[in-house]
């Protein structure tokens, strides 16, 4: 297994990091900004090349993209066209630019593909679906989420300013960056049609994104939805409750537990992850690349599903600026 990674920050990093945990030995690169590399990375003596062209005519089985979001496109098309497969982090771009061009190739070219959404694999919320999908809740009615967390503590080795989460031509803003969220919420309770949203940057934060997001949800079952997102909160939070017409289920990801309400029993039942660290997931996540690559698994959330969440999270964008529902 050859892997080009494009991006080398902490995404980066990470990925090749548990790849080499899970076997595979052979990476090359492809860096825009050449950074100083920790000796740990430094000591793998990566073959980096100075031109994504030239990294590609190495034949590359699948390009890992972590760049910024906005120049996820124009790697991953470069890429599909040399006949690689795809990793792309989330989201998959910040404008629909282009994703039909992408989506076009691979299906000409028949390519695996994963995006980036590795909340799909965290034991919590793959508990919640089968709760769901179990019935437990009964009809689904009602979803809540938050997620928020205070931006400068995200890289704390880094200057947030400088980051692409402070800067909008490079796909930043809430909406954009905590879009596992908007994911997660059509995985749970199916797809939204209807979108409303108040957005826009309202604390001191030296960013021109948007820092704070309230997103409104009107789903096809009729359920209706909430999404809050932010850049702000001191204490990090991630929080998602569902309510159902038979009980409630609440998953806490920093308390590592997920809570369970049925109206037969009157009753709370505690679900606790014991042993869970926050890399076990993005393990998980190269697992399962790694084993739909080899046929062993579908992709949890491809292109054409990655493509769905983007058009979502664009059209909370859209509401916030015109004021008006956006429907899907």
């Amino acid at each position: 297994m050859k892997v080009l990674i494009v991006g080398l920050g902490s995404i980066g990093q990470r990925h090749l990091q548990n790849l080499k945990r899970l076997g595979v030995n052979d990476f090359l690169a492809w860096r825009v900004r050449n950074l100083p590399l920790p000796d740990s990375l430094s000591l793998q003596r990566l073959k980096a090349y100075p031109s994504l062209e030239e990294a590609l005519s190495r034949n590359p089985d699948v390009v890992l993209i972590c760049n910024p979001p906005a120049l996820h496109l124009p790697v991953a098309i470069q890429a599909a066209q040399a006949g690689c497969h795809l990793f792309i982090e989330k989201p998959l771009s910040h404008s629909l630019d282009g994703v039909d061009e992408l989506l076009s190739l691979v299906r000409k070219k028949k390519l695996v593909t994963l995006v980036g959404f590795n909340l799909r694999l965290h034991p919590g919320l793959r508990l919640v679906k089968s709760l769901v999908a179990e019935g437990r809740i009964g009809r689904l009615i009602n979803i809540r989420t938050q997620v928020g967390q205070y931006l400068p503590d995200w890289h704390s080795w880094e200057d947030y300013r400088q980051g692409y989460s402070a800067r909008r031509d490079l796909g930043g803003g809430v909406i954009l960056d905590l879009i596992h969220e908007l994911d997660y919420v059509r995985w749970l309770m199916g797809e939204a049609r209807q979108v409303v949203c108040v957005a826009g940057h309202v604390s001191n934060l030296e960013i021109e994104t948007e820092d704070i997001a309230e997103i409104l949800l009107g789903f096809d079952n009729g359920a209706i939805g909430n999404v809050h997102m932010d850049y702000v909160q001191r204490c990090p939070s991630r929080v998602c409750q569902i309510i159902g017409e038979e009980g409630t289920i609440i998953w806490d990801y920093y308390a590592s537990e997920v809570r369970l309400f049925e109206a037969r029993r009157s009753s709370w039942q505690v679900l606790r992850q014991e042993g869970f660290e926050r890399n076990d997931m993005f393990v998980a996540e190269m697992e399962h690349l790694l084993a739909c690559l080899e046929g062993r698994e579908k992709p949890v959330v491809d292109v054409e599903e990655g493509a769905r969440v983007l058009r979502l999270a664009l059209a909370a964008r859209e509401a916030a600026e015109t004021g008006k529902a956006c429907y899907l």
